[in-house]
């Protein structure tokens, strides 16, 4: 997600936050959230808020102080108005959504961020928009690789031919350069995977990689560690040459910040947001 597509989105959010009156407690209603989450329809939403509910009182929370069901009256095409039921959702609740929304979509990964945010800071938001977009896709290659693993081990290669395959694959993709000295240069511990430290489209790169060789490792039905090598090769070079022949070399894009740690500080701010107070006793329904 693009830099002043975070912005726009974070103006239109701070744009339908409420604040109860005399507290410094935040809200937002329900149908401002519903369309803000890219919802068309009330009852899908509400569904969306009843899983909420749930995930709020699985965690030990009460969700009578973050969910208050109220009543608003709204305006129907005839001029006339009618009351719809609508709900004032604290910083919590709307986290509880966000999470149990879609991160691929990216209103869903925006909200996520937001609402564990809470200073709201641009930068904070921008921050944990792509660590979301890039554990989308560091679990997209794990996934990739897992089944690439499967795929070679029916097919006559051991733990270590596909460890050995991954390395030429990575060589392949930064042009000549193996897994140890991308580590070294990245400054990666041996234990650790390179993949934690990659930006994410380097990710991106090798999981397409991966993902051709799994196809045509099954299409082609290709055994032994030989054949598989070079169609594991075969396919990153091809994606090198495809960044590449944008201006993008893979070895010299810088690391990016160990996933692990952001993974603990976005768990911190989650936790952060977990504790916030909700209503007060007194909201009139």
């Amino acid at each position: 997600m693009e830099k002043k597509q975070i912005e726009a989105i974070k103006d239109t959010f701070d744009k339908s936050l409420q604040h109860y009156e005399n507290t410094d407690i935040e809200y937002w209603y329900a149908r401002d959230m519903m369309k803000l989450l890219g919802y068309e329809r009330w009852e899908n939403f509400e569904k969306a808020i009843e899983r909420a509910v749930t995930g709020c009182k699985t965690a030990g929370g009460e969700p009578e102080n973050h969910f208050r069901e109220v009543t608003k009256m709204v305006a129907l095409g005839s001029g006339a108005k009618r009351e719809v039921k609508d709900f004032m959702l604290t910083r919590y609740a709307c986290y509880l959504i966000a999470m149990n929304g879609d991160p691929s979509k990216e209103e869903i990964a925006f909200a996520q961020g937001y609402f564990a945010i809470q200073t709201r800071k641009q930068e904070l938001i921008e921050e944990r928009v792509n660590y979301i977009e890039r554990t989308l896709v560091r679990n997209r290659l794990k996934e990739s690789e897992k089944r690439l693993s499967q795929n070679i081990y029916e097919r006559g290669v051991d733990d270590s031919g596909f460890a050995r395959i991954r390395s030429r694959g990575d060589q392949a993709l930064f042009g000549g350069n193996t897994t140890k000295a991308m580590k070294a240069k990245y400054g990666v511990s041996e234990n650790r995977p390179l993949a934690d430290f990659l930006p994410t489209l380097t990710i991106a790169a090798k999981n397409l990689a991966t993902e051709m060789t799994n196809v045509n490792v099954e299409t082609k039905d290709l055994f032994g560690e030989p054949a598989i090598t070079k169609e594991h090769v075969q396919n990153n070079v091809g994606i090198r040459e495809l960044l590449v022949n944008r201006g993008i070399k893979p070895e010299d894009l810088p690391p990016s910040e160990d996933i692990k740690k952001l993974e603990r500080r976005a768990k911190t701010q989650d936790k952060q947001v977990k504790m916030s107070g909700g209503f007060p006793s007194d909201v009139e329904k």
